[in-house]
């Protein structure tokens, strides 16, 4: 390990959520369908839709979409780059630490839209991504293939070229 490398100590970390307007829109209005039937069955006593549900099967239906749209608010994309490795987390799903000698080679890339979320992608692999079509390829030694969504691909590839120059063995392309 040469000096330069044990004093280069500076991590790139980006947080990502689902900040979307129109996904919240989406979210807010599909907990709007069952706050509207509870208040047409409970409150003004007719019942909501040709089939209606009993009143605790609209209270657990809402409940559920309450937790749908909790889940989402506590999603987020967490990303970590420094001189052990790449660590990512898409939290509550999923997380993956991946160090240096396991990695064959990264890519910043733009790959259209994949889906958010965690996604399992035939030509890219494992992709994690909570918005946009760019984001940093992780080829490993052992085959595996995973792609981080970013918002920031310019921070990204500033941090890995200055692990290169620190004196980290890393292949680095850029593809977007």
């Amino acid at each position: 390990m040469s000096r330069k490398y044990r004093r280069l100590k500076s991590t790139y970390t980006e947080i990502q959520k689902f900040d979307q307007w129109w996904l919240w829109a989406i979210l807010i209005g599909v907990v709007c369908i069952p706050i509207y039937g509870l208040f047409q069955q409970l409150i003004l006593g007719q019942p909501f839709g040709s089939k209606p549900m009993s009143d605790w099967g609209l209270l657990l239906f809402f409940a559920g979409t309450l937790c749908f749209l909790a889940f989402f608010r506590y999603m987020e994309l967490h990303t970590e780059i420094d001189t052990s490795g790449i660590r990512f987390r898409l939290r509550p799903i999923s997380s993956e630490v991946f160090t240096w000698d396991q990695i064959e080679e990264v890519s910043l890339i733009s790959y259209g839209f994949v889906g958010y979320g965690l996604r399992f992608s035939p030509k890219y692999g494992t992709v994690y991504n909570t918005s946009g079509k760019r984001g940093l390829s992780i080829i490993l030694k052992n085959g595996g293939r995973f792609i981080i969504g970013t918002r920031d691909p310019e921070g990204v590839e500033r941090q890995l070229l200055a692990l290169k120059k620190a004196g980290i063995d890393i292949r680095i392309n850029k593809n977007y």
